[in-house]
Order: C-alpha cells, then structure tokens, then sequence
C-alpha cells in the first residue's frame, strides 16, 4: 500500500467514525447545551478535563469556547486532587473527556467535585461507564474504529470527540445570541479584530467626496454636486437638514424619457424616499451584510439626529478585508 492510498484509508476511518457520531446526537446533546447556557446565564464557567490525548483536546476545546464568549478553564486531573479543584465553584459546570468512561485519574477526582453544586457532562463512547453513570448528561463519541492499523491510537476517537466540542461550541453561541461584534471584541488585535472593529465613522466618504442637497433644488443641481463629489449617489435632506431620500444617476436614467425636462425637475420627485441608511457609529461588517442583502452601491450614513454625515461605497470595503 503506497502512502497515498494509506493516508486515504485514515480520512475514510475519521469520516466514517464522523458519521457514525453525528448519528448518535440526541436529546443529551441538546440537554448539554441548556447546561451550559444556564451556567453561562449565572455567570458560572465550564471547566473541561481529560488525561492524555483527551486532556490535549480539552485545551483546544476550552480556548474555541472562551473565544466565542463562554468562559471555559481547564483542570489538569492529576493535579485536581492537590489544590487545583480550587478553579471548581457552585454554579459551574464540568465537561469530562474520556473515550472509555474508566480513565482511573478522572475517576478518583469525581467524588471531589460532587461535593460541589455543579453539573457534569460526560463526553465519551461508553454511556454505561462510572462517568456516563454518574453524569448530567452524555456526548456519544463512539466510532466503529481507529484510523490506527492496530486500532489502539486514537485517531478516529479524538477527531470525534474534537468535532463534538466544536459543534457544542457553535451551539451555545447561537443559543447565546453571540454576535461577530461580541466575536472582535474578544479577538482585539490581528487581522481579524482590526477588520472587525472597524467603525462606518472610519472608513465613510466625508466632506467634498459626500454629495448633500436639500430637497427644493432641482436634480440638474444634484448632479451637478454628484459629479464635483466624484459620486453616483446623493443624499436629499428636509426638514432641520434631516435625510428625506437618496437620488443615484441610476434613478436620473430611469427618467430620461423625459429629456431635458427632467433637469429641471425638484430632486424630491425623483429620489427614492426613506432609503436604506446605516449609522456613523455602527461596524463596517454591519455595511457589508446590507450591500450583501440588498445589492446597492453605495449606503448612506447618518448620525444620531439622521442627518445625512457620509456615504459608503462597497469599493471601500475590499481593502479592509472584510469581503
């Protein structure tokens, strides 16, 4: 068997225990997450633990869920039993990983945390083991076998049991209503954060490159301000210097069977009233869902007061890396 063909035989092995594990999802799945979502809602923590390969995946488990806002710590089992168990309060609660539910170091560490008012959830292939049995609720990680040759290593298993962290992960921000916001906000400094705190105050087109009319004048002098702006869209504003509507070029060619009378026509008749507008304060993806949803070219900003402060052009958008 040539290498190739080995290395296909592993990813067959992990996609067939991947399969056989989301087979399995159930009511204790969905019971898990309720957990965790209570516990989160009292401002308790997860605490995750496992030993060997199963303490490795806690790590990565734990840091997907703190990043995606649920507060996950974990505990090194060994050392539970000499002072570490002092991370466990009331109200949290413990995600224990053991593929055989038997692992000896967990095991001596769950008499000590039942003395604790916590919830324990077991992610394991054996629902019948000390764990399963003494848990709240069961994640079935059990996959029909190892991508190992000798079926020992775990392979199948911990891909298994990583993909389960990772979907309650998921479903817990969706329960949480975690928004990309609530996302940069916990990711601050690279490439991710940068992009994703950018405000519409920071990238709008201001001043001479923001083309403002008030409603009265006539769509000749609109265009004649759109193209001092270099700009295919103007804002109209009313009453108190507040937006009333947005004229583009496109809604001038739409009218050009009127000719030249259409010139001389108010703005107010042509532009398209109560536009789609965002504002200065929001983040730049905000603008990036609306030109997604909506298929426009340019978005108004306004302030507090709605008046008309900016526009953004979807052509600003690609540099900050946001589409």
């Amino acid at each position: 068997m040539n290498h190739i063909t080995r290395a296909k035989a592993v990813f067959d092995a992990e996609i067939a225990g991947l399969r056989a594990t989301r087979a399995r999802l159930d009511d204790q799945f969905a019971l898990a997450v309720e957990l965790v979502v209570r516990c989160l809602r009292t401002r308790g923590k997860i605490i995750v633990t496992g030993i060997g390969k199963s303490g490795n995946l806690a790590h990565k488990i734990a840091a997907t869920l703190t990043s995606t806002g649920t507060t996950s710590v974990v505990l090194d089992s060994v050392n539970a039993l000499h002072g570490d168990l002092g991370v466990v309060c009331d109200g949290d609660v413990i995600l224990a990983l053991s593929y055989s539910g038997e692992t000896e170091e967990l095991l001596r560490v769950l008499p000590a945390i039942k003395c604790f008012d916590v919830k324990l959830i077991a992610m394991t292939a054996h629902p019948k083991s000390n764990l399963g049995r003494h848990s709240d609720a069961i994640l079935n990680v059990q996959v029909p076998k190892e991508a190992c040759p000798f079926n020992l290593a775990p392979t199948s298993s911990t891909t298994a049991m990583l993909a389960m962290g990772d979907a309650l992960a998921m479903c817990v921000l969706d329960a949480r209503g975690f928004k990309k916001s609530d996302y940069a906000r916990l990711h601050p400094a690279g490439a991710i954060g940068s992009a994703m705190l950018v405000q519409i105050k920071d990238i709008m087109r201001t001043g001479d490159r923001n083309a403002v009319i008030a409603e009265r004048a006539t769509v000749k002098d609109a265009l004649l301000a759109m193209t001092a702006a270099k700009s295919g869209t103007i804002s109209v504003t009313g009453a108190r210097g507040k937006l009333a509507g947005v004229f583009t070029d496109g809604d001038f060619r739409r009218h050009m069977s009127r000719g030249t009378a259409a010139l001389d026509a108010p703005v107010a008749a042509l532009m398209t009233r109560n536009p789609i507008c965002i504002r200065h304060d929001a983040l730049a993806v905000e603008a990036l869902k609306i030109f997604q949803q909506r298929q426009i070219d340019d978005l108004v900003v306004v302030d507090e007061k709605n008046r008309p402060v900016g526009i953004v052009d979807s052509q600003d958008l690609p540099k900050l890396k946001l589409m």
